[in-house]
């Protein structure tokens, strides 16, 4: 049986790196194009809500997310989060999440 793939997410412009970890539902979990990225594997502390509402009519209520570097870099709507999910979607609650193809963002596979 193969192992499940590693993926490095980071911020091209910076070399911040975003999140880390295994594809799968526990770690950073692909759903529609997108990365959905569990605590344990978010590897940045600078990506921080910037209170703009967005509304997905099946997913629910999201904040959008900044990525805010110490040195004043900063990237707005890099990220979501939804924070008044679906419950029937209970893998994307209160993760943050990225687009799986972003012009600002490189995920590599890692192992």
């Amino acid at each position: 049986m193969r192992s499940a793939k590693s993926i490095r997410i980071i911020h091209q412009p910076s070399g911040e790196v975003i999140a880390e970890g295994r594809l799968g539902l526990w770690d950073i979990t692909p759903f529609e194009g997108n990365y959905y990225i569990s605590r344990k594997c978010l590897k940045t502390e600078y990506l921080r809500p910037n209170w703009v509402p967005g509304l997905c009519v099946y997913k629910f209520l999201y904040v959008w997310l900044d990525l805010r570097l110490p040195n004043g870099m900063r990237e707005p709507f890099v990220g979501w989060m939804y924070w008044l999910p679906n419950p029937l979607l209970p893998f994307i609650a209160f993760r943050p999440a990225v687009p799986a193809v972003s012009p600002s963002l490189v995920v590599q596979e890692i192992g």
